[in-house]
């Protein structure tokens, strides 16, 4: 016999788990469902186990899309101050960071235990540990659903799937909502790894495997004209290439083939200041240039650019100086990738905005089947945003859904 609800939620992450509270609590019978025997696994592992659960300066500005105003709806219902507002009635207390992000004081388990109580002041169903095999609309019925499980048939009027992008596939990310989405004809941006470290060809990067570990905030930017975006954030070098904030942040942005530039020292002009302070510099440029950055790191730079640390600034050209300003202020390389899904805090593209109504997140093709969170081409920036994207069109959804007859 199959058991019926109102609504099934496929997917108990951030967004899954909101949409639920949200049904539920408006009188519908919602069962939730996911594959994993754990809750929201990636809201646990977030912001290093304090979770990152929004930023207060969250605005459309802040997500990537090719649809790019279809976020605005959501993300005006249901805002930043709106989920602080949810966390104070459970007294979690938090602190902001850095450029309006902002984490919990304790742990993610505060914010895991908030929604899960949600859930429960709506008598959510729980189905963890749950494969969905399959999900077929019943002919005939315009808003009916039987879904098959490893734990039983379930038939009900509505279904979101909450399921997520592919990013980070050791804690269980699958490609089941954009099989959804292809299987009941909606159309799918080509995904890819967003937020994630850029790697070089192993022999362009030799020189640099020597600066693994050193950090420093940098200017950072990709593409021309219109298109062009920069970061003030933090840099990391590794062994395979760059990582750090500004480097996630740029890698949404950044097209394969193209260059990204590197503004190493963005309060100094390099070359004005070794060519109009030629004369009067005594030190040898390694030691002229360690009052600004990192020893290892200016050491390093020099052999890799093909400078002599031991040079006197004063014998050397106008010419040379400037060339080495340049490299300092405005590196440009050509990264050959990224570490891919399994070191990307995200998915860039997804379900196709265009397929779905901005205010309900329902497929306009499919009535009652409704996709949110990272399954759809909504990317946000490093910083909470992309948490807030998940409260934000969970709660578009299950106020739709709560909303249906």
């Amino acid at each position: 016999m199959s058991k019926q609800f109102d609504l099934a939620v496929i997917g108990a992450g951030a967004a899954g788990l909101m949409c639920a509270a949200v049904a539920g609590q408006r009188g519908k019978r919602v069962v939730l469902i996911d594959h994993a025997t754990r809750l929201a696994e990636k809201i646990r592992i977030s912001g290093g186990g304090r979770c990152n659960f929004t930023n207060l300066h969250a605005t459309p500005a802040n997500f990537l899309s090719e649809n790019p105003h279809f976020c605005k709806s959501a993300l005006s219902r249901y805002t930043p101050q709106d989920f602080l507002g949810l966390m104070k009635r459970y007294n979690i207390a938090w602190h902001e960071k850095h450029k309006g992000q902002l984490f919990c004081d304790d742990s993610a388990e505060d914010i895991i235990a908030m929604l899960k109580s949600e859930c429960d002041r709506g008598n959510v169903e729980w189905r963890m540990g749950c494969k969905v095999d399959d999900v077929q609309a019943v002919e005939g019925d315009a808003a009916q659903f039987t879904l098959q499980t490893s734990m039983g048939s379930i038939r009900t009027e509505q279904v979101v799937i909450a399921t997520g992008g592919l990013s980070i596939p050791k804690i269980g990310a699958t490609d089941f909502a954009h099989k959804m989405a292809r299987q009941f004809g909606l159309k799918i941006i080509e995904p890819r790894p967003a937020l994630v470290p850029l790697t070089f060809d192993a022999r362009d990067w030799e020189p640099f495997v020597p600066l693994s570990g050193i950090s420093l905030e940098v200017d950072i930017e990709t593409g021309e004209k219109k298109s062009r975006i920069l970061f003030r954030e933090d840099l990391l070098f590794t062994h395979r290439g760059l990582s750090g904030p500004g480097v996630l942040q740029i890698s949404s942005f950044w097209e394969p083939g193209k260059p990204i530039r590197i503004n190493l020292l963005p309060e100094i002009d390099v070359a004005q200041d070794l060519v109009g302070n030629k004369t009067t510099i005594k030190k040898n440029l390694a030691n002229h240039l360690s009052q600004y950055l990192p020893a290892r790191l200016v050491d390093g730079l020099l052999t890799a650019h093909g400078f002599a640390g031991d040079a006197r600034v004063a014998d050397m050209s106008d010419k040379r100086l400037r060339e080495l300003g340049e490299k300092l202020n405005r590196w440009e390389l050509i990264p050959n990738g990224s570490e891919g899904y399994r070191k990307a805090e995200v998915t860039r593209g997804g379900i196709d905005t265009r397929e779905l109504s901005q205010q309900s997140m329902m497929a306009n093709k499919v009535p009652g089947l409704y996709f949110i969170g990272e399954a759809v081409d909504v990317t946000g920036w490093l910083g909470g945003y992309n948490f807030q994207w998940a409260w934000a069109s969970g709660t578009a959804a299950g106020l739709a859904a709560g909303l249906a007859a």
